[in-house]
């Protein structure tokens, strides 16, 4: 039995991992954004350990949500499954002064890697839409640029993966991988979604599981399957950059090989 931490996890691909994975014989301990959602995920999943509760769009619930991890011990796995959609109409600003995509599905994943205890395996769900953006660290929070909702969960797309990729370079002793788990019909993906929903929350299950082959590490995976990612998230330059630029934000640093 693994223990395996799920953020975002109230609903959709990430509650249906987090259902997978018990009734594999897991511990797993779900997230939701407030009070409400939390009831709702223990009522859909009672035989999870817990639920945290808290906002991952600020950097202030991003550090409770990681101190309420902590506090529950450590994790084998962690899922980073938390996103928001790209279907915002415009540039939303959170009160760190950051839109809201880049907040939740880049800033928020940095801060919780870097401050709960590090686990044996760590997981990161891309999308299929990384493929078609770059990295545009000249302007990262969207201050100057005309605002495009899909391009800019595009690009966070992309940082999820060039993040796990970063992971696995800096911290050897953990397994950390990214996947995608296809266009599907969730909240976020949307009723005109075609990919297959029965195969959308197999892969993160199975990553976080360690049911994959030998020390796999700093691989994109599709359906249990590796695939080849953008080549941006592969740069080492690029990954250290964004490191970097997560840290000025947030003020918490990447911890070293040796650190947390």
């Amino acid at each position: 039995m693994h223990r395996i931490f799920i953020t975002g996890s109230s609903e959709g691909l990430g509650l249906m991992a987090g259902q997978l994975l018990v009734e594999q014989g897991h511990s797993v301990v779900l997230h939701a954004r407030n009070a409400a959602r939390a009831r709702d995920a223990k009522a859909a999943l009672p035989a999870a350990e817990a639920v945290v509760t808290g906002d991952v769009a600020t950097i202030a619930g991003a550090r409770s949500v990681a101190g309420q991890a902590n506090r529950l011990g450590r994790f084998d796995a962690v899922i980073h499954n938390v996103a928001v959609g790209y279907r915002e109409p415009h540039r939303i600003e959170t009160e760190d002064g950051l839109p809201h995509v880049f907040a939740v599905n880049v800033i928020a994943p940095y801060i919780l890697t870097a401050l709960i205890e590090r686990p044996a395996r760590l997981v990161y769900l891309s999308s299929a839409l990384h493929h078609h953006a770059r990295a545009r660290f000249d302007d990262l929070l969207w201050e100057t640029r005309r605002w495009d909702g899909t391009e800019a969960y595009s690009e966070s797309k992309l940082y999820n993966a060039m993040f796990a990729f970063a992971v696995a370079r800096h911290w050897p002793g953990v397994l950390s991988n990214a996947l995608e788990p296809g266009w599907v019909q969730t909240r976020m993906g949307g009723p005109t979604a075609t990919d297959d929903m029965r195969q959308a929350h197999l892969t993160q299950a199975w990553l976080a599981a360690g049911e994959a082959a030998g020390r796999v590490s700093g691989e994109y995976f599709y359906h249990m399957e590796r695939r080849s990612p953008n080549p941006d998230t592969r740069d080492p330059a690029l990954q250290d950059l964004l490191l970097s630029r997560c840290a000025d934000i947030t003020g918490i640093p990447f911890p070293s090989a040796t650190g947390r």
